[in-house]
């Protein structure tokens, strides 16, 4: 496990901003066979390839470039490695980004399901709410220790970590129909 770990750091080290996506994209995948495996049940037989694919995409399209360079700016907005900063830093998140990321999130796991514009309003009505509470019940807490104790550079590893359970449950919450 020591050398995965040093390895990653090496080629974290060559090409960041590669790893980062290919990180976020990867562990979004494990999020939705998690969702479809052990929430949903389906079996391997009735497993949705197509859907973790296109879940991956989500992950490496949007969600591991935008929380990536999302990190980068909020560095650059609130700097400072204090307590005091982290907090900062966790309310902008959560204030300010997490609710757009979400309803981007969601809006664009409809459109890639094929859902109408008014199927995928009528969607976000329903759900972005009850994602949005659920985001608050997990995120702080971890956003703050992330933003105190971890470098920039391995920020979205660790977000994208704790975050396969969180795939898993957006991924369950945004192919719901």
């Amino acid at each position: 496990m020591a050398g995965l770990w040093r390895s990653y750091q090496a080629l974290m080290a060559k090409c960041p901003w590669t790893v980062q996506i290919i990180t976020a994209g990867s562990l979004v995948g494990v999020g939705d066979v998690i969702s479809q495996q052990l929430i949903e049940r389906r079996g391997l037989a009735n497993h949705s390839v197509r859907r973790t694919a296109k879940m991956m995409s989500i992950g490496f399209f949007f969600v591991g470039p935008v929380v990536g360079g999302w990190y980068k700016v909020l560095d650059k907005l609130v700097t400072g490695g204090t307590g005091g900063a982290a907090l900062k830093k966790m309310l902008v998140d959560q204030v300010g980004f997490a609710p757009c990321f979400l309803g981007a999130f969601l809006g664009i796991s409809g459109a890639l399901n094929g859902l109408t514009v008014e199927q995928n309003v009528t969607k976000l009505k329903r759900d972005y709410l009850d994602a949005l509470i659920s985001n608050y019940y997990l995120w702080p807490p971890v956003q703050i220790a992330n933003f105190y104790f971890i470098p920039l550079h391995h920020r979205l590893a660790v977000v994208q970590i704790v975050a396969v359970a969180w795939n898993a449950y957006l991924s369950w919450k945004a192919n719901k129909m």
